[in-house]
This record gives structure tokens, sequence and C-alpha cells, in this order.
């Protein structure tokens, strides 16, 4: 899973990760589906930014059946902001219990602004809502800013952390669910 790259000066050049104004209103949260073409575009990326990293595209549309994120299995959701998608993420049912979550993305024009942990909290609150108690997720071993946020959000990592991530692959994380009370 990937929530895109932290940025930073290049040399010689403008400060990339500076302020960026707000948007004209808070993003919001629409349930969807992996067809939907509103998502191609952040999908798109996602998958340039996995061929990049690893040298192999990756695209949840053509990985799992779509079918597999709708509800009441699963999920699909993009935040959109000023009429666009800036982020995005999925579950999918991993077990009766555990939710998988897949694909937490956030486009490079809008990172640094909380918007992955904000579709993870999503994501968080409606697994919980359908009963799921745990989530599962995995994070590729080149995407350091993706495992930060998982640990930022109470996910305990299944591998040792102190590992070479590239000794591992896939770098697992659970968490466990409160399920809302009536």
């Amino acid at each position: 899973m990937g929530v895109g790259l932290l940025r930073g000066r290049r040399r010689g050049g403008p400060v990339t990760g500076a302020p960026r104004p707000p948007y004209a209103a808070a993003p919001t949260v629409l349930h969807t589906t992996v067809t939907d073409p509103l998502a191609r575009p952040l999908l798109d990326e996602l998958t340039h930014e996995y061929r990049t990293r690893y040298e192999k595209p990756v695209d949840l549309s053509l990985e799992y059946p779509p079918e597999e994120f709708t509800p009441p299995r699963g999920a699909f959701l993009l935040l959109l902001a000023d009429g666009g998608p800036v982020a995005g993420g999925a579950y999918r049912r991993y077990d009766a219990h555990t939710a998988e979550f897949k694909r937490i993305w956030t486009h490079s024009a809008h990172r640094r602004r909380g918007l992955a942990r904000r579709v993870l909290d999503v994501l968080e609150r409606d697994a919980a809502d359908r009963g799921y108690t745990r989530v599962y997720l995995t994070t590729g071993p080149r995407q350091p800013e993706a495992k930060g946020l998982y640990l930022a959000a109470g996910y305990r990592p299944l591998f040792d952390p102190s590992a070479d991530p590239e000794t591992i692959g896939p770098l697992p994380f659970e968490k466990h669910l409160e399920i809302p009370r009536p």
C-alpha cells in the first residue's frame, strides 16, 4: 500500500513540500467503486509510482475482481476536493473478522496534508460498522512513509521493524478495531 512520497528541497530549486493554500472546502468522502472513472487518475498515478519504485505496475482494478471492494464485504472510497480526487483507499474481506486494506493513496499534488490518515480513519470506521474487528494490511519495503503512517495510526507490525525492509518483502501490519455500540 502506498501513501505517496515525502517531498523536500530540490537542489537549487524551490521547496516542494511548501505549504499550499487550503482547499475551497474540506475534502468530502465518496463511497464508490474501483471502476468509477473518477478514480482512474488516482489509480493511474499509483500504478506509475509502483512501476517507479518496484519496476512493476500494480493496478487494483486488474488484480482483484471489483466486487471484492463493494458492500457488504468491502468498500472503495475517494476523498474529493474542489471536484477532483485527492486520495483514496479500499478494503476487502480477508476472513470473517478481518478487513484487508488496499492501496491507500494520496495524489502527488496533495501530500503532507493528512489525507492518507483521513482515508485510513474512514476505512477503519466503515470496516468496524460492518462488523470487522481486525484490519490486516501490507505495504512495500520501499515505502517508508507508509510504514510511518501505519505505526503512527496504532498498527502493530507483524515483522521485526529493526530489520532491513528489503529482506522482509511486503511489510504486514494489523490493528484491532472496536465495534461501535448502538
